[in-house]
């Protein structure tokens, strides 16, 4: 056997490559020198990986309940300054808690007979004048050549029909789906008033969930989510009042009937993000069908200029001053809520968006270009975490929560009497904190 065949019939040793032994004239390539290197995930990358996939699942499923808490906060937030108001002058807190939901429940009644049984008659009335109307729009629009096809179109239109191809599969869907609506609005209400009724506990039962060394940051968080849900009501009235001063007016420069009645129905619509210009739009043109096709054109065009002049100049300014967010920030928050939620993500979106802002700045959450730093804030809040320690000791969750939220109150009052505005002056990270 030759010298050669003997080469080629050798083993490589364990670990060699075969090209080591392929012959001495043979030059090494880049892929006989690349290691081989193994990826290993370890346990807790898949545990955090299958932890996160279950928390969006569950935050999903439990979405309807998230919202429905988010609600019933805010109601808290609204009516619990007017019950502490009656409460504070003597008024049993029961009896305060009573007064102001009967009251609100009143006024939703006189709004709703102000302008329900106005704007059935009125729709109703429209609607059997519907073909006549139907006509003479018709025969206006074929007196020009390029509204001719748009004519026939409206003359060949059977609302009858449209509304027969419903069926009942889809018109039980709708019902259920109001009925829920309903049922999760009633949910919020119930749970409201519980929480109003046995605030203490509540906040207690809050505050047991974290360390006592947090509890001043947590009373400082939860006034100013206060402030912020009162912000955002704020600029609801502000925005709902305008557009219902300028449906009244512009219905009734033109002569509408029942101006009033739908300036109130646009003012409440108005609270509904996306579709609310839409309802606000449709009977208030309907109506105006009543007075000539011209008028009802004017109270179109009048109505969608508003809606467009409310969503890119009058939300962001107001809300962005109440909410301390910025014109841009409105809007995005806006679509990104309607994207993620539809029309409820659109309505809980401001408010989130300014409380996801305040938590960054009050909890100090280190965003990567920003290294800023109080000295004087962080021997402040030392203090008050030392004052808060010794007057809180051996107290119970619900008393130790009102001594936080009372230094929390200085705090905010102090900052106030030095011109600053307390919700700007976040609380520092300081090292009894950390």
């Amino acid at each position: 056997m030759s010298a050669g065949a003997n080469t080629r019939g050798q083993s490589s040793p364990p670990g060699v490559p075969p090209s080591a032994h392929a012959g001495k004239g043979r030059a090494r390539t880049p892929a006989d020198q690349v290691p081989l290197r193994r990826i290993e995930i370890s346990s807790r990358t898949i545990l955090a990986v299958v932890l996160t996939v279950a928390g969006i699942w569950l935050l999903n499923a439990l979405l309807p309940i998230l919202v429905v808490l988010v609600m019933a906060l805010i109601l808290v937030g609204t009516l619990d300054p007017f019950v502490g108001w009656l409460h504070r002058r003597g008024v049993n807190r029961t009896l305060a808690i009573g007064v102001v939901f009967v009251a609100c429940l009143v006024v939703i009644g006189l709004i709703g007979l102000l302008t329900v049984p106005a704007l059935w008659a009125q729709v109703t009335r429209t609607i059997d004048d519907l073909p006549h109307l139907q006509k003479s729009l018709a025969v206006k629009l074929e007196s020009h050549h390029l509204t001719t096809p748009l004519a026939e179109a409206i003359r060949t239109f059977k609302p009858e029909k449209t509304m027969r191809g419903l069926n009942m599969t889809s018109a039980v869907v709708a019902s259920l789906g109001v009925v829920e609506v309903i049922g999760y609005a009633a949910t919020s209400v119930v749970l409201a008033i519980y929480f109003i009724a046995d605030a203490e506990r509540t906040r207690g039962t809050l505050y047991a969930l974290f360390p006592r060394r947090f509890h001043v940051r947590l009373a400082r968080v939860l006034l100013n989510l206060e402030t912020i849900v009162g912000g955002y009501l704020r600029g609801q009235v502000i925005t709902s009042l305008a557009i219902g001063v300028f449906t009244f007016a512009l219905l009734s420069i033109a002569g509408v009937p029942n101006a009033l009645a739908l300036a109130a129905f646009a003012a409440i619509t108005d609270v509904i993000p996306f579709v609310g210009g839409l309802l606000a739009t449709t009977p208030a043109v309907l109506v105006a069908l009543s007075r000539g096709t011209l008028v009802a054109t004017i109270v179109l065009v009048a109505m969608i200029a508003y809606q467009e002049f409310e969503s890119r100049v009058l939300v962001p300014r107001v809300y962005g001053k109440a909410l301390r967010l910025s014109s841009a920030n409105v809007v995005i928050a806006l679509m990104v809520g309607g994207k993620l939620g539809g029309i409820i993500g659109a309505l809980l979106a401001l408010p989130i968006a300014a409380a996801v802002r305040m938590l960054i700045e009050e909890l100090r959450v280190g965003l990567p270009g920003d290294d800023t730093d109080d000295p004087g804030l962080r021997v402040r809040d030392a203090r008050a975490e030392q004052d808060y320690a010794r007057e809180s000791a051996g107290a119970s969750p619900e008393e130790a929560a009102a001594v936080a939220t009372s230094i929390a109150s200085e705090i905010r009052e102090a900052d106030a009497a030095e011109g600053k505005n307390p919700s700007e002056t976040p609380i520092s990270s300081s090292p009894a904190a950390k």
